[in-house]
């Protein structure tokens, strides 16, 4: 999985951490359409002193839960961020001043208005923002495995498993001591992706429907 995690960060031009424990913290957002479920993951990787790679994947959620689809905090609708990397965007706080988490300090880019059936199907069609709307790296519940999202996320990117959060939280305060209070975060959407290469096929597709026509009109 490092080797897929850092060829799709180095084909988008984003940036690859190398030194020992400067974390590269990347939410895949899952193919799935369906809300309110943690099917997508968070990946960290570094390298240790000795310069060997080292990978964490932890099940969480990228989207919002049902709940906060059908009462948007927002007149434009709840928020989903939006695919990308954002440098130096996120440090350690409180989350919702309870608890320890990464908490956003720079602008970053969401996507609003979304269908409130909890299918995610154009999720590029919405009103796009940005700014900081606390789109926060928290965990849900604060022992075991959270299996439903609900209230749990309102846009942020959500540990479904309290043990792995706690994981993240020492590999985050490893970071902050040695490279400061600054983290950076970036979003692959798989669905974007999928959509990215049906679109090419059809393009390729009608290219070669036109390419057909055009023989047949020239013979």
């Amino acid at each position: 999985m490092l080797a897929k995690s850092l060829q799709i960060l180095q084909s988008k031009g984003y940036k690859v951490y190398r030194e020992p424990y400067r974390l590269n913290i990347v939410g895949y957002r899952s193919r799935f359409i369906n809300s309110n479920r943690f099917d997508d993951e968070i990946h960290v990787f570094y390298t240790n002193d000795k310069g060997k790679w080292l990978y964490h994947m932890f099940k969480a959620t990228t989207d919002p839960g049902q709940y906060w689809l059908d009462n948007p905090m927002h007149p434009q609708g709840t928020a989903f961020l939006k695919k990308g990397q954002y440098i130096d965007a996120y440090s350690l706080g409180l989350h919702r001043g309870v608890y320890q988490a990464l908490v956003q300090k720079a602008p970053v880019s969401v996507i609003r208005d979304y269908e409130r059936k909890g299918l995610f199907k154009w999720f590029e069609s919405g009103f796009h923002d940005t700014g900081r709307f606390g789109i926060n790296i928290h965990r849900a519940r604060k022992q075991g495995t959270t299996k439903v999202i609900d209230n749990f996320s309102a846009g942020c990117l959500v540990f479904a498993n309290a043990k792995d959060y706690d994981s993240f939280l020492k590999l985050s305060n490893e970071h902050r001591k040695r490279y400061g209070n600054s983290f950076t975060v970036t979003l692959v959407d798989f669905r974007d992706e999928r959509r990215r290469r049906l679109q090419l096929v059809a393009w390729g597709s009608l290219v070669a429907t036109g390419g057909l026509l055009l023989l047949n009109r020239m013979n």
